[in-house]
Order: structure tokens, then sequence, then C-alpha cells
């Protein structure tokens, strides 16, 4: 049924998931400049970014911590492995498993992006409140994602 006046329906800017989602390109957008120089997409610098945390992560772990399935991630760490950033290797433990570590080169790589990303931290604009917003964006995804577990 359609309603009968248009002007109470919900404006586009009115969505917290639009604001989520259009911020998260915002954020592409910031990146990119830095990311192209460098021949990488956002996807394959978080990942960076997460295999940095800790050497020797099974894939299907650092696919959980990602937030992405293998069939996402695999092509993701093929196109890391050719660019010489990361090696992987099956588990001598569990050969179901593989395995990946950040080489000397993803390392220094990735140190090049932060020194040039720290200026996005200021781009936002958040000042003092920069480390509330993000756990509270933390949270609304932890959330979310609590709700969709059957």
């Amino acid at each position: 049924m359609a309603r009968e006046n248009p002007q109470s329906s919900p404006k586009l800017g009115d969505f917290l998931c639009f604001a989520v989602y259009s911020a998260n390109l915002a954020f592409g957008r910031a990146y990119r400049p830095i990311l192209d120089k460098l021949g990488l997409t956002y996807t394959q610098y978080v990942t960076l970014v997460a295999l940095g945390e800790e050497d020797n992560q099974r894939v299907s772990d650092l696919g959980a911590k990602l937030f992405l399935e293998s069939n996402t991630l695999t092509p993701i760490l093929k196109k890391l492995e050719q660019l010489g950033l990361v090696v992987r290797a099956r588990d001598p433990a569990d050969e179901r498993q593989v395995r990946v570590n950040v080489t000397h080169a993803g390392r220094k790589l990735h140190q090049q992006v932060e020194r040039s990303a720290s200026d996005l931290i200021e781009a936002t604009g958040l000042g003092d409140d920069f480390a509330n917003v993000r756990e509270t964006v933390s949270k609304l995804r932890d959330n979310l994602l609590s709700s969709t577990k059957s």
C-alpha cells in the first residue's frame, strides 16, 4: 500500500545504514591516492594489516577477522603472493589448512602506507572523538552480526 503523504516517508539521509555505507565509500576515496601509488586495493591493504598483526595465520582465521568468505579472500591472497608481499603454505600439521605470512617486502609496503595514511585520521575531523566513534561503529557491527546469527 502506498503512503498517503510522501512527505512522511524517510529520506535517504535518515538511514543509519546509508550513513555507514557512504562513509565507507568516502574512506575508499580517501585511501585511493595512497594505495594507487603502491598498486594495492583497499581490501589488499586491510588484508596486509590483518596479517601484520600475527605471523603464520590460517586463511580461515584471517577470513573471519576480515569478514570475508574464502572465495573472496583466496584471490586477494593470490594477488598479494604474486606481488611478493605474502607467502602461502600448507600447514604441515594439517594439510587441509593454509597458513599465510607477510614477506619483508609486504611489511615494508605496509609501513609506507601507514606513514601516508596517518593524515587520514586528521581528515576525519573527529579529533579526540576518533576512538569513541571507532568503538561505536564496531559495536554497531557486532550487534548486527549477533542479531543475524541463527
